[in-house]
């Protein structure tokens, strides 16, 4: 029975024996970075400024220099599809007001067509004439020949 005992006694000293514990520290796990946040691209639109075109005298055809004004609207306005314009045809003081008026409609009309020709919608630009009505320098007759490309309010 002391045998018994002694082998008991034993146990529980073992069992009760304060135990040494060896902290191991294992390499730790590389944690997944977070994703970057993605800046999505947005390309810079170009400022909203349209150039105005300028006519020979008693003329409404586009000239070269000025179809590539109205190339560089164009592209201004795809940029700014939610942009209207008002096309306001100009003449100088030459001639009775009547024909002058219909010349100015001549004009915004010519610059309309040949920005639909470039891809605008035409229902985004509208037309009107001011003839003789709105001139720059009642002196200097071929800066009067124009037209004026208005963002509509």
């Amino acid at each position: 029975m002391k045998k018994y005992i002694v082998v008991g006694m034993v146990i529980m000293t073992l069992m009760c024996a304060k135990r040494k514990t060896v902290k191991v520290e294992a390499p730790m796990e590389e944690l997944p970075k977070p994703p970057e946040e993605v800046k999505e691209e947005v390309p810079e639109r170009p400022p909203l400024v349209l150039e105005t075109i300028h006519f020979d005298f008693d003329k409404y055809d586009i000239r070269p220099g000025d179809a590539e004004i109205l190339k560089r609207n164009a592209e201004i306005l795809k940029a700014y599809p939610e942009v209207n314009v008002i096309i306001e045809g100009h003449t100088c003081d030459i001639g009775t007001e009547e024909y002058n008026m219909g010349l100015g409609e001549r004009r915004a009309k010519s610059a309309r067509d040949y920005l639909v020709k470039l891809g605008i919608d035409p229902n985004r630009l509208s037309i009107i004439s001011y003839g003789e009505t709105r001139l720059i320098d009642p002196n200097n007759k071929p800066i009067n020949r124009r037209a004026e490309f208005k963002v509509k309010e």
